[in-house]
């Protein structure tokens, strides 16, 4: 439900689109047997006494809201909700990293993010995005990477993201490159490709997925084709992956969310170096 006459903010628009869909998977999973889901967009006004709670400016905001009629979250989970890593979910169900990095994109905007839940009603998070008065910039022209950053048809990527709307894109997004792509969901399946013939220059693989991390993946593919080359990615910083085991220092690493540029500057990069001496 979108507001009439809705205030102007100024922010990345692919992170927001990131907030918008990590606040939208979290609302689906506190309803495994169904519910509502309601996203709505307001203009709002921050009062002093609000302001100095959570130590942002008073004065008017655009609020942007996520409402489920799901489980209820206990003051305790509510208290922790948006620290790094810290889940209620169940292990491979998710990293815990979705609010804490709502949480960052909104204080890096000049805003602030609130939740409520109660018993029997469910659970809403307000985002406040500060107003923006200047002129509106113009919408930048859709271009491609130069020429030296583009693909071959005969560069071949096997894709591997267990989340189908980051795999959708990053294939849309590899092939617009002039790249040839083959995806897979899982690592499982991504290791059914290679034994099955799949002759692969890069493997482009998300870090955290369940039953099978992108750094076991990567060992087991490299051992099956020794000139693969890798690029991990994921939403975890890179101090953030290496301290958890999940990834190695030095490793080629693309952080999420990415724009076409910086995917193709990278896969290119990679794609071009040298595999260390054995």
């Amino acid at each position: 439900m979108l507001a009439a006459g809705l205030w102007r903010t100024h922010a990345d628009p692919i992170q927001l689109e990131n907030v918008i869909l990590n606040l939208s998977v979290n609302a689906r999973d506190a309803m495994p047997n169904g519910g509502k889901l309601i996203i709505e967009t307001a203009n709002a006004h921050v009062d002093d006494a609000f302001a100095d709670e959570y130590q942002i400016p008073a004065g008017q905001y655009v609020l942007l809201a996520v409402t489920d009629t799901g489980s209820d979250m206990t003051p305790e989970v509510i208290a922790q909700a948006f620290d790094p890593f810290f889940t209620t979910k169940a292990v491979g169900a998710g990293t815990g990293l979705g609010l804490s990095q709502v949480f960052g994109f909104v204080r890096q905007s000049g805003g602030h993010v609130k939740l409520y839940s109660e018993i029997d009603f469910g659970t809403s998070v307000k985002v406040y995005l500060p107003r923006f008065y200047g002129e509106a910039a113009p919408a930048a022209p859709k271009r491609l990477p130069t020429a030296a950053l583009r693909g071959q048809a005969n560069e071949v990527i096997l894709v591997v993201e267990d989340e189908e709307r980051v795999r959708n894109y990053s294939i849309e997004a590899l092939r617009e490159l002039g790249y040839t792509v083959v995806s897979a969901p899982s690592g499982a399946q991504a290791l059914r490709l290679i034994d099955d013939g799949g002759d692969f220059n890069l493997l482009f693989t998300d870090v955290v997925m369940p039953e099978m991390t992108g750094r076991k993946l990567a060992e087991l593919a490299v051992a099956r084709r020794p000139k693969l080359k890798v690029l991990f990615t994921t939403g975890y910083t890179r101090n953030a992956a290496v301290h958890n085991a999940a990834l190695e220092y030095g490793t080629n690493f693309l952080p999420k969310p990415f724009g076409i540029d910086q995917l193709a500057a990278k896969v290119r990069s990679v794609l071009d170096s040298e595999l260390p001496a054995p």
